[in-house]
This record gives C-alpha cells, structure tokens and sequence, in this order.
C-alpha cells in the first residue's frame, strides 16, 4: 500500500511538473483567451458537444491536478458557453475534479499528516466532527480560501466521500454562477474602449461582496434551524441576561451597561465567583502570608537576627478572610446597580433561546450569556468519601492547623497551595502521576520548582497513582498508592483534591435545548462565542478552552459586543497572546509556545537563555535564581514566546505580552532603556544574548581589521608609504 502512495504521489508530481515545465500555463490566461477567441468561438459553433466534452475533461483535471488555471477556466466557460450551459459545465467539471483531487489527498497524505500534524488540525477536524455538512457548506459559501486548498485539506478529515461530493456541488454553486456571468461579460467585450461594461462592472462588484453575502446567508439558515419552533416574543424585558458573576459574567454586563443596554445579571451564590471568593484573591493572600513567614525564616540572609516565626494559623486564614472582605466591593452588588445593571440573585433555568427563570420570573431578552465558570473535579477513587477531604472551593473554612496535610496534583493550584502550606508549618505531601510538576511547562521549568519544593522539605511523591483511601484500626487516614507496580500507604490527617476543574453546565436546562459540550465538559462556542443556539453565548471557564481569570475577562468583551451587536458585525475571539502565570516561589510566567508546544506542534524554533542569577538586582535583593527563556523565529527576533522563572515572573513577562501582541522583536526590548538595577533588565539582558548569537561575524572580522589599521600612528603609515613609493 505504502508502495501504491508513493507512485500516486510520483504520478501526481511528475503531471504538475510537466504543466510548468512546458510553460503549459500559458495556455490558461485570459490574454491568450483573448487571442485566440475568434477561433475558439468558431469551433464551438460548428461542434458544440465536442468542444463542451473538451472543456469539460480538461477543467476536470485542472481541479483535480490543483493547478492554477480553475478561476480563468471558469470564466473562459461563461464567455464561450454562456451562463446557463456555462453554469451547468463548470459546476459538475468543478466538483468531480474536486472529489478526485480530495481522494488524492486522502489516500496518499491522510494517514501521514493526521499522524504528523494532528493537533494542528484539530480545528478542521472539529469542525468536521462538530458541523460535519454544515462546516464544508459554509467553507464552500464563503470562499475566503481557495477552493483547491480546501479538496486537498478536507481530504485529510475524516468526511465522507459522498458528503463531500453533494456538499460540494451546492456550496460551490452561487460562486460559480458569479464567476460564469463574470465570465459571459467578458466575452461581450469587444475592444479596450468596452472594458468597463456596466454589467462587467456589476460582476465584479458581485464577486466583492459575495462573501458578505453568503455568509450572511449561511448565519441566517443556520439560525432558522436552530431556533425552529421556538415561540419568539412580540417585545422584550432586556436586551441581555448573563447568568454567573464570575469574571466573565461580571464583565459582560458592565459592558452591556456601558452601552446602554438593558442587562440582567443572575448569581446563585455570590458575586465576584470563584476568583474572589476560593480562587484568585485567597490564594495570593494565603501565599503573601507564606512569604513573609518564609522570610522571616531566612532573615539570617540579610543580616537580620531573629528567632524562628510562629504562625498563627488560624489568624492567617481569617487574614484571607479580611482580603476578600477588602475586595468585595469591587464585585458587589451595589456597584453593578449603580453601574446601571440588574442583579438578581437566584438560581437561572434557561427555558428556551429568549427566556430565563429566576425566582418563579420569567425573563425575556434577545441574547444569554452563560457565564457560570467551573468547579474542583472531585476523582472517583474508591473510599473518598471515608476521609475528610477539601478542595480548592472549600479549604478556605480551615482553621486548625493539621499537622500532616496530603496533596493530591500536581497543576499550578496545587503546587501553590502546596507551598504556601509548607511554609505555614505544615507537613506537606504532594502526589501526582506524572512525572513532573507542572507538565504543561518544559522540564528545566519543573525542574527549578522540584529543586526548591525539596530543599524547603516538601515530600514529593511524582509518578504514583492514588488507588484508594481508607482508615486503619487506630481510624488514621490512609492513601493506598501505585508506582511502577508497587503499592505503598501513606498516612495523612487531611487531603487535599487539586486535579482539575470542571465546567458547571448542569441545572441550567441546557439538556431541553440540547446544547453540546467539548469532551473536557465545557459548552461548544464558535469563534464568536456563540453556541449552537445564535442567541445563547458562553464565555469564561464554561467556555474555555483557557481557565483564567484574565482570559475570562478577555472573552466577555467578544461574548458582550457580539451578542449586543452582532447583526451589524461580529469579532472572532483572539487567543494568539494568551498569559498565564504560577505564583510558586520561584514564580512562572509564560506567554506563547514553550519547547514542548513547539515541538509538539512542528514549529521551528530558536532559543535564546539568561540566567537571574547573574542580574544585579536579583543578587541585592538575594533573589538571585531562575532564568528566562525566549523563543524565536529561525534567523528573526520574532518572538513564538517567553518562559521566566524567577522572583516576580509574573510582573516581567508583561514586556513579552506587549512585544508579542504589537509585534515587537528582540531588537527593540533591547533598544529600550531599562531602569538600573531592576528587575526588568533580565528582559534587555535575554534581548542581548539574543544579539550577539545572531552578530555578524563576517562583518565583525572586517572591522577588526579596520581598527587594527587605524591603530597604527600617522609615523608608521607615512614611513610605510615611503617605502611603496621607493619600491616603485
């Protein structure tokens, strides 16, 4: 079979070879069309059927041979034939030409290029899974791409031959007869002087705004299919509900009110969600705390005598208490009214595609936006619920110190709260099954936060499984767990769960509007945050596909302006620069690929390196530890991304988030002047080793030479003159 792709592939390659090699080209542009148009003309006159199969054959293998001629072809057929029978030629020539080409495609690329390229083609092959017809009916209606690249791309998806086919014909068929009228006013032309025809003219301004067009179109069927049957109000309470005030619900609706749209906010529980509440906010609070335990710890450092801290444990967490109580406000209901949204608390059932319920009140709007975040995955391991066990939702109610606290995950939440623990006097273990902290980031990354999680006496348990919990005769709290093969017990007074979180889409009534989620539990958006329901979007956590904060604040704008103003345009969700940051100590921050991204995704790639450890500041401050990490375009200062470990990782990376959404290269961070010392030198300093990686040796040997020549003294050079000119 292997043998039977390859001489399919040698085929293929030695015809398009040939069509270039004999400039056969030539042969399909519309000045040669031009030339020979009398006798074309003639000849299709007195022998139409043969000149119509002629055409026919050959815009088959154009299309299927992808070569570059189908547009000329296609217009050259609604000059000769005209737009009907024109019509008719090219839309069936168009689409088996299309089919063969995308069997080529499969049968020689589609096993090496999904195996190869999967996780880039995990969009088409979504959308293909998702929408199947739908997705290439759209692609075809709307040809932002050329119609060859889509037959070849397509044929490495998973789509049916026949779908391709029947999909293809109907999709193609409006383009088609634009090109083809298109084509028949050209054939109307007969001088230079009767170029600009008003129905030339009307063709081409078609052909401009087709895709508007169709797209519109395509939204507006798809719409009528989703909302078929649903009873829509003759007038509506609001212009918006957003159900959840977590970030992106909080967002979403000061955007709405902003301009002046009528919105409804819905919280079951309290505003501000999980950030303010259990996540974000409490977690720093709880680490600033570890902080200044930890240097207390180490004040011998700074040539401060003191004694060991004593935590009050119990006045930590109520310290976290008062940090929530100090930033509530900036969630509160009071500021949203005032704000001009309204706030009802309660629990919202969405009842169909324009109404809500809350508290026995159905609301009427135009758009929803589900904004309900997530939620700490609690596993399923046997005899759980035999133990007393906390989540990231729930630690928060802690205030007796436990003594020995287990630690299950090995993420950022959990690497956090491990070490904030630790250093509040608790003897932390942390487990996880992979290998590593921290999987999604590069190994020497774990391997910074490994070192110093075990040199302050963490007791990491990397590559064991948990299998079950259980008590033993004295009622101690036991995890039974597995590494290569082997079964251990270790005992703990307190589990923490950290595993992931989940989307919360239960008891909304999503299931009566059957809307779909991802296999991670999120709900299926398009680009423009939309569900499969136009008038119902989701944004934040419940979205995904990044559970942050700041990317949930970052996709309310879309999910507010596209729902609010999506009849007039719509903005596809821009996820090309997206930040993340662990507050472990050393901190890690990162914007766009790391190494493994990259390699995983067949990006070439350079790096560029600088160690913290040599930075002035970093050494003042006896912070002198991490590096960072820099990924560029082969030979260019184009930055792919930017890894920092170190003390306030998270403040640096900033510079890296701007240069990369402005497109600003190594060159100019390191033109910029840094204030000395700070810690923002490391950003210059990586930008200058960057700069002498890629100095110009050649040039570099030549003004060598030149300064050692303009070393010599005036005396040495006269005298060497001197003597030429004796010589001579």
């Amino acid at each position: 079979m292997k043998a039977k792709r390859l001489g399919l592939l040698l085929l293929l390659a030695l015809l398009i070879g040939a069509f270039f090699l004999f400039d056969l080209n030539r042969y399909f542009s519309l000045e040669y069309f031009a030339e020979q148009r009398e006798a074309i003309s003639a000849y299709t006159t007195a022998n139409p059927f043969t000149a119509a199969a002629i055409y026919f054959v050959v815009y088959v293998v154009v299309t299927g041979l992808s070569l570059p001629a189908a547009t000329v072809l296609t217009l050259v057929g609604g000059a000769v034939f005209g737009l009907f029978e024109g019509t008719l030629l090219v839309s069936f020539a168009s689409v088996i030409g299309s089919t063969v080409a995308f069997l080529v495609s499969r049968l020689s690329l589609r096993d090496w290029v999904q195996g190869r390229f999967g996780d880039s083609l995990q969009a088409i092959n979504a959308g293909v899974e998702r929408e199947g017809a739908m997705y290439l009916f759209g692609l075809r209606l709307v040809p932002l791409f050329p119609f060859f690249v889509i037959n070849l791309v397509m044929g490495l998806t998973p789509i049916k031959t026949r779908t391709f086919f029947w999909v293809s014909q109907l999709g193609m068929l409006p383009g088609t007869i634009v090109y083809v009228n298109a084509g028949t006013q050209l054939g109307q032309v007969q001088s230079a002087s009767g170029i600009l025809t008003p129905g030339l003219i009307a063709s081409f301004v078609l052909l401009g705004i087709f895709p508007f067009i169709a797209r519109r179109i395509l939204d507006a069927l798809k719409a009528r299919k989703a909302l078929a049957g649903v009873d829509k109000p003759a007038h509506f309470d609001r212009n918006l509900v957003v159900i959840g005030a977590g970030a992106a619900g909080l967002v979403t609706s000061y955007i709405a009110a902003a301009v002046k749209a009528k919105v409804t906010l819905i919280e079951k529980h309290k505003m501000g969600g999980d950030c303010l509440n259990t996540g974000c906010v409490p977690s720093k609070a709880l680490i600033r705390s570890a902080k200044i335990a930890n240097y207390v710890e180490r004040a011998g450092e700074f040539g401060v005598q003191t004694s060991s801290p004593t935590v009050d444990f119990a006045a930590v967490m109520e310290r976290v208490q008062s940090v929530i109580k100090q930033v509530e406000p900036h969630d509160s209901v009071q500021r949203y009214t005032d704000l001009g949204v309204e706030c009802l608390e309660g629990e919202a059932t969405i009842l169909d595609p324009y109404r809500v319920k809350v508290n026995g009140q159905v609301l009427t709007t135009r758009n929803i936006v589900i904004a309900t975040g997530a939620r700490p995955f609690i596993p399923p391991i046997p005899g759980l619920d035999s133990v007393e066990y906390y989540t990231s939702d729930t630690i928060w109610s802690l205030r007796d110190k436990p003594e020995r606290l287990l630690i299950i995950g090995g993420g950022p939440i959990g690497c956090e709260l491990t070490q904030a623990f630790h250093r509040l006097g608790v003897k932390v273990t942390q487990l996880d099954m992979s290998p590593r902290l921290m999987p999604r980031e590069d190994a020497d990354v774990s391997a910074a936060v490994e070192a110093r999680f075990r040199n302050e006496g963490v007791d990491l348990r990397l590559g064991y499984s948990a299998k079950a919990f259980k008590r033993d005769a004295s009622g101690n709290s036991l995890l039974v767990c597995e590494k290569d093969g082997e079964e251990i017990e270790l005992a703990f007074d307190k589990v923490l769960l950290a595993v992931g979180r989940k989307a919360n889409t239960s008891n909304l009534g999503l299931e009566k509007l059957q809307l779909n989620v991802n296999k991670d539990g999120t709900l299926r958006v398009n680009e423009y945050l939309q569900t499969e329901i136009p008038t119902i979007y989701a944004a934040g956590d419940v979205a995904g596909p990044y559970q942050f904060t700041h990317t949930a604040a970052h996709q309310a704008w879309y999910a507010a302006v596209n729902s609010l103003f999506g009849v007039f345009r719509k903005f596809r969700a821009d996820y090309r620069v997206i930040p993340w940051a662990t507050f472990t100590d050393p901190e890690v921050a990162r914007v766009g690929l790391n190494e493994q991204d990259a390699i995983a995704r067949n990006i070439p790639y350079e790096v560029t390196r600088y160690g913290i450890d040599d930075l002035d500041r970093a050494i003042a401050d006896s912070e002198a530890h991490g590096f960072i990490k820099v990924l560029t375009v082969p030979g260019k200062d184009k930055i792919l991304g930017a890894t920092i470990v170190g003390y306030h990782a998270g403040e640096l990376i900033t510079e890296y988030i701007t240069a990369m959404k402005h497109g600003i290269g190594l060159n100019k961070i390191l033109g910029v002047i840094h204030i000395y010392p700070t810690l923002s030198e490391t950003n210059k300093y990586a930008a200058g080793e960057w700069k002498r990686a890629h100095a110009p040796q050649k040039a570099l040997q030549w003004l060598e030479k030149w300064h050692r020549w303009r070393r010599k003294s005036d005396t040495d050079m006269n005298s060497a003159l001197g003597q030429s000119n004796n010589e001579v």
